[in-house]
């Protein structure tokens, strides 16, 4: 039946709002809990679609899941009773496809579907297949399956032609455990690189480079239990930052790590959005005067791909001629259609490349929601424009925000969920 959000725009925002953990990091380390027989615990996980999603899939494969209370999960793959993951669960989440990793290095076999989840771009998994070949596995499966297996992983050299966090994040896991050293090359920098690779190596992984181009895995025979905090959720402190800056609003965003989001708050400031930066938080202030920029996505620590939809909200709102180019995901911009019919003045020179006069008035529309991170930032839309909004197809957005409505409501937004 599904639900969608009611949202009536241009109310005052103010206060405080937190920021959750990260999804993409809690995300890889309940998949790598395949690694160990021994207990995991993993705190500050954000409640979610995908989280839940993932579950389904590692409680099916045998893996005892065990929530203790909000945020906080018990993980243990002491009796894994299959390697195939259940194709209609896996089909629903791209992230299944890093499962393939652990599974291979720990159990030598590793079946599934192609995997579903967003389809922005497409995302071809050849890196995954190419990274994990470069181990020692070998591929049979047919054009709807992909079957690997192994006798036993061994470390090598592998270059990346294209950066790839779940890419990078799955042959780190296949190594841990592989014989032998292993060299990634034009290896992600992402901070969930490396919160994953920093708790691997609480657990016994030896792992060097992390943040880095090069990382360098030297395989071990076992992993040990441990605990894992899920860092902030960068993409989300950064979405509500735009929502403050678009909205004129003062907000303040805490448990967050600005550090991780030095170019993002680079490029607020010389749009003209007036902040402050504290150790674990992000104070936005009421904002006079906005300018147009030109900004070019891509990968860390540059300007995230999935901050572009949030900030091309607020460039709608500067004066000028704003050209955001984005460098990592095809089609990540067709969602600028909807914006137009909003009321915004966004012209496409290619799949690549926008550009945007402003400021624009919004109005209220009916809406579906693309994507997750085109649908946070169609909320955003809705709560600066004029009159009201439906957004439908929430799903989307409730696969990465937590209880995003009520989190909104807090700091005075008028949105409510509705059954459709």
């Amino acid at each position: 039946m599904g639900e969608k959000f009611l949202i009536q725009g241009r109310k005052p925002l103010s206060g405080e709002i937190k920021v959750k953990g990260a999804k993409n990091a809690a995300l890889k380390v309940f998949i790598a809990s395949l690694l160990t027989d021994k207990e995991w615990q993993i705190y500050n996980v954000p409640e979610i679609k995908d989280i839940f999603q993932e579950i389904e899939i590692l409680k099916d494969l045998g893996l005892k899941i065990e929530k203790e209370k909000k945020g906080v999960y018990k993980v243990r793959a002491k009796e894994i009773k299959k390697t195939e993951l259940d194709s209609s669960l896996s089909q629903k989440i791209r992230a299944s496809i890093m499962i393939t990793g652990p599974l291979l290095a720990r159990f030598g076999e590793a079946k599934l579907s192609y995997p579903g989840g967003c389809l922005i771009g497409k995302r071809p998994i050849d890196l995954f297949l190419e990274g994990l070949a470069a181990l020692g596995a070998e591929l049979k499966g047919d054009k709807n399956t992909i079957h690997l297996t192994t006798k036993g992983l061994k470390g090598n050299v592998f270059v990346f032609p294209q950066i790839s966090v779940t890419a990078t994040e799955c042959l780190i896991m296949a190594a841990a455990l592989a014989k032998g050293k292993t060299v990634l090359k034009n290896a992600a920098m992402e901070p969930e690189v490396v919160s994953l690779v920093d708790f691997l190596n609480s657990c016994g992984a030896q792992i060097k480079g992390a943040g880095t181009p090069n990382i360098e895995i030297k395989g071990v025979k076992k992993l040990r239990g441990g605990r894992y905090f899920t860092i902030p959720d960068r993409i989300e402190a950064g979405t509500f930052a735009a929502l403050a800056a678009a909205s004129k609003s003062k907000v303040k965003i805490r448990d967050c790590e600005p550090l991780h989001l030095e170019v993002f708050l680079k490029i607020l400031k010389k749009i003209g959005v007036e902040l402050e930066r504290g150790r674990n938080y992000i104070l936005v202030r009421q904002s006079k005067a906005l300018r147009s920029v030109k900004v070019v996505t891509h990968e860390y620590p540059g300007l995230p791909t999935d901050l572009q939809p949030p900030l091309t909200i607020l460039l709608t709102q500067a004066k000028g001629l704003s050209l955001i180019r984005e460098t990592v995901f095809e089609g990540r911009l067709f969602y600028t259609d909807i914006l137009n019919q909003m009321g915004a003045d966004i012209i496409m020179c290619d799949p690549h490349r926008i550009v945007i006069q402003g400021p624009s008035r919004l109005y209220g529309r009916r809406i579906i929601s693309p994507d997750i991170r085109a649908g946070i930032s169609l909320v955003i839309a809705a709560l600066i424009a004029q009159g009201k909004s439906t957004i439908e197809n929430i799903e989307q957005i409730d696969r990465g925000y937590e209880k995003i409505e009520q989190r909104l409501q807090k700091i005075g937004a008028d949105i409510k969920r509705v059954k459709n």
